[in-house]
């Protein structure tokens, strides 16, 4: 199971038009209908999730400068707790725009790159390490694992594929740490 959306979707596309719509009674025209609204809606998803993150970061970047624009003008008129209130947000969205400078394909590509090179040493350790160095790799690529295991069965715990109720990993939204700690 992949986490990024847009691999999910495009399955989710793929199944509606191979499996779900040909399933579909062809005389009940509204259930046709809704299944047709369901494959364009995703694909509409698909399209745009690409630029959610840098539409929300210029959408953000042009309320810093208006809300800065609104403060030189008639700050001082309107001076209150409004302005005060505007002030503050104002500051803390540039400080957000200041953090926000990585794109999500930097992320991923960073992420990816990473795991990658990660292999590589695994298996030059294999090859060219001593045992002292492949009994550390062993133990820590195996911690490391069960951390990524616990991690990925709870990003899909909610999917019902849990076998064993006693034994449900630690959720998700506690296994990641706070964006601003």
């Amino acid at each position: 199971m992949d986490v990024r959306p847009e691999i999910q979707i495009q399955s989710m596309i793929k199944a509606m038009i191979d499996v779900v719509l040909p399933a579909v009674d062809p005389e009940h025209k509204m259930a046709q209908e809704q299944a047709r609204l369901i494959i364009g809606t995703l694909q509409l998803v698909a399209k745009r999730l690409p630029i959610a993150y840098r539409y929300d970061r210029d959408e953000l970047e042009r309320y810093v400068a208006l809300s800065q624009a609104l403060m030189d003008q008639v700050g001082a008129t309107l001076a209150g707790p409004t302005m005060t209130t505007l002030e503050k947000l104002a500051a803390q969205g540039g400080d957000v725009l200041e953090r926000a400078r990585a794109e999500p394909a930097e992320l991923e590509k960073a992420v990816f790159d990473l795991r990658a090179t990660v292999g590589d040493l695994v298996h030059e350790a294999r090859s060219k390490g001593t045992p002292e160095a492949r009994t550390a790799v062993t133990r820590l690529v195996l911690t490391a694992a069960k951390t990524e295991i616990d991690r990925e069965r709870a990003l899909v715990v909610d999917m019902g594929f849990e076998m064993d109720p006693e034994h449900m990993p630690v959720p998700i939204d506690k296994q990641l740490p706070p964006l601003n700690p």
